[in-house]
């Protein structure tokens, strides 16, 4: 293992025995004085963050990832308000999951305790450095972060921040940033066996099919979001259209954007018009020979309705009916997120009941699949797999349990 590595191993690992004992307030402490340090280093962030977008422009990003790269002084403050938001949330760690009282006398609680040390390998968006380090400290675990190279200067300086902000509060190696080596490194954190509790990979297909088919430390895989949206025959029109839009556009590049849109034949001829001209010089769309005869579009193929694409990109597909659009997603989905537009609350009810993914909508936008849009504070990632949690991973996903029995000389006969 490498040596640089080991050593912040041993780090985190004397940091998550503290992380144990840290009250409440002590940790809210520490989460105040970090966004107060976002605010009041908000330029610096700025300029560390555009040596970052200044080298995706010159490797030729596409726009949609150079906008997750970017740190403008809203997007800061809106970090900055994340974290004092998770200061009002109630802490799991200590709560009393279930109380059991034996007729021996023993009495035996299950408590919330933190899961340990998170190993966090993401790409591009910057936010996440810092809220997954909040998360971590709010929840009392450590993490180590292994952030993309497109986002070096910005993780660096987030982490430095971080750091300076708790070192009189907390142990400062309850956040460590893997700023050095390569792909290499990502392979050393996945196989930290014994020293890493849990890995969560974020980011595309590419990066979480590495993680969760190499991994030696078990993983928390979130998804790739191939996410889609179902236009029902009942569907209201003014929503499908303010959905689409809102599920497409608003940001194309998160995993919770849509990537494929189906629409029922008896809609088709009101919707997809609309749609177009909605879409229009902002979406590329790609249609089956359905949607081809209806509405200007390239030729959508297989692979296309296979694609998260996080771009201002999106297949479009008519089906004959509601069993055809679930059949099309069960082919096709990631299990993160899929909606139904529609008015007929028996077919929206079917449709929900029959989709096996980690959140689904009705009449909604998918792009509500996120943490703090469900009242959790930030999220660690939207969890596409059913062991140990689902959907956006919250404080309490980020616990493990534990048993304290309490007994007065009892033995076992």
């Amino acid at each position: 293992m490498n040596d640089k590595l080991l050593k912040q191993l041993h780090l985190a690992k004397d940091a998550s025995r503290q992380m144990m004992r840290i009250d409440t307030q002590t940790k809210n402490q520490a989460l105040m004085q970090i966004s107060r340090t976002l605010l009041d280093q908000m330029q610096n962030i700025i300029q560390e963050n555009q040596k970052d977008i200044e080298n995706a422009k010159q490797q030729g990003m596409s726009s949609a990832m150079i906008d997750r790269l970017k740190l403008d002084e809203k997007r800061i403050q809106a970090m900055a308000q994340d974290v004092l938001q998770l200061v009002e949330l109630e802490d799991p760690i200590g709560e009393i999951i279930r109380e059991i009282k034996r007729p021996n006398g023993l009495l035996i609680q299950q408590v919330r305790v933190p899961m340990g040390i998170f190993g966090i390998i993401y790409e591009s968006r910057p936010n996440v450095t810092v809220d997954i380090a909040c998360l971590c400290i709010k929840s009392s675990n450590v993490c180590i972060l292994k952030g993309g190279k497109e986002a070096m200067y910005s993780n660096r300086i987030l982490t430095k921040l971080m750091q300076e902000a708790i070192k009189n509060i907390l142990p400062v190696e309850c956040v460590q940033l893997i700023d050095y080596g390569g792909r290499e490194m990502v392979d050393e954190l996945i196989h930290a066996y014994g020293y890493v509790d849990v890995v969560v990979p974020r980011g595309g297909a590419g990066l979480i099919s590495h993680v969760v088919q190499n991994a030696t430390v078990p993983v928390i895989e979130t998804g790739a979001g191939n996410c889609h949206l179902y236009i029902d025959k009942d569907a209201d029109m003014k929503k499908a259209i303010d959905i689409s839009v809102n599920a497409k556009i608003q940001r194309p590049s998160v995993c919770n954007a849509i990537e494929t849109i189906l629409v029922h034949q008896d809609v088709a001829d009101v919707y997809l018009p609309l749609m177009y001209k909605a879409f229009e010089n902002q979406v590329e769309i790609r249609g089956d020979e359905k949607v081809q005869k209806i509405i200007p579009c390239i030729p959508a193929t297989s692979l296309d309705y296979a694609t998260e694409y996080d771009d201002y990109i999106v297949a479009v597909r008519v089906v004959s009916s509601i069993d055809e659009a679930i059949e099309h997603i069960y082919q096709y989905s990631t299990k993160h997120s899929e909606a139904i537009i529609t008015e007929n609350k028996e077919r929206a009810d079917f449709f929900m009941s029959s989709i096996d993914s980690a959140c689904v909508y009705h009449n909604a936008s998918t792009r509500f699949s996120d943490g703090g849009q469900f009242g959790f504070g930030a999220e660690l990632g939207i969890s596409t797999q059913k062991l140990h949690a689902r959907g956006p991973l919250g404080l309490r996903e980020m616990t493990s349990y534990q048993y304290k029995i309490y007994g007065h000389g009892e033995v076992r006969e």
